[in-house]
């Protein structure tokens, strides 16, 4: 992250042993993996030169292309409230995506949270002028980590504790 001219980052899409991305993965316009209907895949993260969108994948469309594009779940947030029937038992780190009203998006780190806390959780944040319309979990768990620049140029970071094959980040407009 610090070798780019990033703002924020987290981790980014499911991936399988031999790393090689599990969903959808548009990087720089290019498509790196297919669209793939999954119980887990439910929601894509993308971003155009307009906007950054989170849809569910039997909303989303290739038109007008997305520049950068990565699919994951499950959807935590939907319609600003939190979504039923996630996974309640099982403490993790967790990353996600959120989008609110206007063109404001958000990454965040959370640990030692269920899917259901985090959905919980995401659905009350009550930060000015931001309230979560979506949120989408990214690859969680041991994959999980959070960079960002501070306003004095240094980082802070919470770092994966396994290798990841893909990020999401923020860059400046």
């Amino acid at each position: 992250m610090s070798r780019g001219n990033f703002l924020a980052g987290v981790n980014g899409g499911y991936f399988d042993p031999e790393y090689k991305p599990i969903g959808l993965l548009i990087v720089d316009g290019t498509i790196i993996a297919p669209l793939q209907k999954a119980r887990l895949l439910s929601g894509v993260l993308s971003a155009s030169p307009k906007k950054v969108q989170i849809a569910r994948v039997g909303e989303f469309s290739m038109i007008p292309k997305p520049d950068n594009a990565v699919e994951s779940g499950p959807m935590i947030v939907d319609l600003g409230k939190s979504v039923r029937g996630l996974e309640s038992t099982k403490l993790a780190r967790r990353t996600f995506a959120a989008i609110g009203g206007g063109d404001k998006a958000a990454l965040g780190f959370c640990s030692d949270v269920t899917l259901s806390d985090l959905s919980n959780i995401l659905a009350l944040v009550a930060i000015p002028d931001f309230k979560i319309q979506r949120a989408l979990n990214l690859d969680g768990g041991t994959s999980s980590a959070f960079w960002f620049k501070r306003a004095n140029g240094s980082a802070f970071s919470i770092s994966e504790e396994k290798v990841v094959r893909d990020f999401v980040a923020v860059v400046p407009k």
